[in-house]
């Protein structure tokens, strides 16, 4: 899937993302330098912000500790779900970004502590590589790999990553949820990520797929949905910070984008390392709606 498929994709499940209101047009700034007088909190998304894959953004290193040392507050806002918050916060430092835990806020953590309310007993069939820590998970699970009969088993059905997924796995999951539905919760709703060798597909992907072919109605945890936003914001407007001092920073519209809109925080776009490089910026928003306040070649 490529930049214009995935933009493609997205218009098309739209209906499934939350609604935001949206400036008229952008104001374009050459980098997030060029808010310190405006913004006063910036949560940033990790991959075409932060880093592409496993490697960092040129500048965004130095960018992070200019704005630090004026007093910003900073926190990574991730939909990258594979990894306890721990490995997450360790990837960054192997990149040079020192950031503490409570700066590192993931879809996984808001997935996790959701499980219980939605199945208090019974067995997840969790779609997960070996290596994502499923022992912190507190309830029993099940990874789902080539036995038919764990997908029947199972009592619903997590996506953490989907880095080791297969079409033969997607095809089990769906037979499975058409002959019982069942829940079914995503720990990361996008569809792709930018890698340094293009674009993977993500939990989203298939998490919608599976909703188009079948009745269940998929539950995400992430950007753009707002269980993502809503204590760090809440938290920072009890702090007295005004949530038009709050930028999300992303590189994606439907996600980013829309999920900063939709909570009510200034929203900043990236355009030069993520998923819309190359792209023309102003068909996307014209044909889409979704405006950012601020568009940014780089971080």
């Amino acid at each position: 899937m490529d930049a214009m498929a995935a933009f493609a994709r997205y218009e098309e499940i739209r209906h499934r993302l939350p609604t935001a209101q949206f400036p008229t047009s952008s104001i374009n700034i050459e980098n997030l330098s060029d808010l310190a007088g405006n913004i006063d909190v910036f949560l940033l998304d990790a991959f075409g912000v932060l880093n592409v894959g496993e490697t960092c953004i040129d500048g965004a290193i130095e960018r992070m500790a200019e704005l630090s040392s004026l007093g910003k507050k900073l926190y990574v806002v991730t939909n990258s779900a594979t990894f306890t918050r721990e490995e997450t916060r360790q990837k960054f430092l192997r990149l040079g970004y020192d950031f503490a835990d409570h700066q590192i806020i993931s879809s996984r953590q808001i997935a996790l502590a959701a499980l219980k309310d939605h199945l208090a007993d019974g067995l997840w069939g969790v779609a997960a590589p070996a290596h994502a820590g499923l022992s912190e998970i507190n309830a029993r699970t099940v990874r789902l790999e080539d036995d038919a009969d764990v997908y029947d088993q199972a009592d619903g059905f997590f996506f953490l990553s989907t880095s080791n997924w297969t079409d033969q796995q997607q095809a089990r999951l769906l037979e499975s949820i058409r002959r019982r539905p069942r829940p079914l919760l995503i720990g990361n709703p996008d569809i792709v990520a930018p890698r340094e060798d293009g674009l993977s597909l993500e939990p989203g992907f298939f998490a919608h797929e599976l909703a188009d072919k079948t009745n269940c109605d998929p539950i995400f945890f992430g950007k753009p949905f707002g269980n993502m936003f809503e204590e760090v914001v809440a938290t920072l407007v009890s702090e007295g910070i005004e949530k038009q001092r709050i930028a999300m920073v992303g590189d994606t519209l439907h996600t980013d984008i829309l999920g900063g809109a939709a909570v009510g925080v200034r929203t900043v776009l990236i355009t030069d390392h993520g998923l819309l490089k190359g792209q023309d910026i102003s068909a996307l928003t014209k044909s889409s709606g979704i405006v950012p306040d601020y568009i940014a070649p780089t971080t």
